[in-house]
């Protein structure tokens, strides 16, 4: 059999009762990676199709290579027919508010005694504990778990730019699921995940909260902090274009003062080494600043990539639309989408052994494999 084609989850089939990001970004990674997902939306189709403003492109981004079937699991006809669907299946995706799928006879300890092969995902707020029946949004956590504290300026605390702990909780969803599948080869039973918000935020927090555990003295906010190094900040060059410049080595500190053309600076006593810089990093960077304010950004950015020093320019998410990069190495590719239109998305940050697993089908439309899928329990059925 030419197995070169194959992807990794292959013959692994996921039942996926979800909305907005978190379990949906659980689901999307698992059918990139080659399972069949069935996505259960109820009737009129999940309401993440059409959300405004910020959430309007949540779901191309995080629905891709599913199935989508429509059923009200609200009635008692649904249910029985998502519990017939769950059985058939390896992996089963839920992220509705705590209580809800016990109420409707849809949770783990419910479904493992009549499937006990099942794996059985919650994404939720918070892992079980004092926390546990909160309600939680990816914001609720951030301001929660240290991460708007250390992303916005001292007094003022800002979350981030994106999704992150919806996003990262689908990741850790979908890593338990990997393990889980695992172990059932061994044992040859089931069992629940749990992934949770807070606790995701607090994992990105882990680095901030050893700091204090080795230090005894509150870490700052990232815009607060004192720098570990002399050069590492965003510049305003001419026509006041924004760069970010590092020099973390005592040598790229000399060869960016080369290469900006003020080799004197780096033979400043005053400036020999990474911890005499930091000491009087705010003159450092006045007299850098000036030298670059008068650079232009798009000559300056080749000198500084050959010469090794790591830059940036500040760019916007529309921008990397056309990022010749990301679609040189195969990471933006184009999906048709449930309106017959099509849009480039991103697909998952890696590659397995030498290829990107992609999109494989078009942006389900609502209800769209229902007949497909209920069909095939029909004949099951019947064998």
């Amino acid at each position: 059999m030419n197995t070169q084609n194959r992807l990794p989850l292959e013959g692994v089939r996921v039942v996926e009762f979800t909305h907005m990001v978190m379990g949906p970004t659980c689901g999307m990674i698992l059918a990139d990676l080659g399972a069949e997902v069935i996505k259960i939306e109820p009737p009129g189709g999940d309401k993440t199709r059409n959300l405004p403003g910020l959430g309007i492109g949540f779901f191309r981004s995080f629905n891709r290579n599913k199935k989508s079937v429509v059923l009200d699991i609200n009635t008692e006809t649904g249910r029985a027919t998502a519990v017939e669907l769950i059985g058939e299946c390896d992996v089963m995706l839920e992220n509705f508010r705590p209580g809800l799928m016990e109420k409707l006879g849809l949770d783990y300890a419910t479904l493992s005694q009549r499937y006990p092969r099942l794996i059985y995902v919650s994404h939720k707020g918070f892992l079980p504990g004092p926390y546990e029946k909160r309600l939680a949004l990816d914001e609720v956590v951030q301001m929660m778990g240290g991460l708007s504290y250390m992303t916005g300026p001292a007094g003022r605390p800002l979350r981030a730019g994106t999704s992150v702990n919806d996003i990262m909780g689908g990741m850790f969803g979908a890593i338990g699921v990997l393990a889980a599948l695992r172990e059932r080869d061994t044992t040859g039973r089931g069992q629940e995940v749990q992934s949770a918000l807070f606790e995701n935020c607090v994992f990105l927090s882990a680095q901030h909260m050893q700091q204090y555990a080795m230090t005894h003295e509150a870490p700052p906010p990232m815009p607060s902090r004192v720098s570990a190094w002399s050069v590492y900040d965003v510049f305003t060059l001419a026509e006041g274009e924004p760069l970010f410049i590092g020099a973390v080595s005592d040598k790229q500190f000399v060869t960016l003062c080369d290469v900006i053309g003020c080799p004197q600076l780096a033979n400043e006593p005053h400036f020999a080494n990474n911890a005499l810089r930091v000491a009087v990093r705010p003159e450092l960077l006045e007299r850098l600043g000036a030298v670059l304010a008068m650079q232009q950004v798009a000559e300056l950015m080749p000198r500084l990539e050959a010469a090794g020093i790591p830059y940036a320019p500040i760019v916007r998410p529309d921008q990397l639309l056309d990022d010749p990069h990301l679609k040189a190495s195969g990471g933006l590719v184009p999906m048709q989408t449930d309106d017959g239109g099509m849009t480039e998305v991103v697909l998952l940050p890696l590659m397995m052994d030498g290829r990107r697993p992609g999109v494989r089908q078009p942006l389900a439309r609502v209800g769209e494999h229902t007949e497909e899928v209920l069909a095939g329990l029909k004949s099951h059925a019947q064998r």
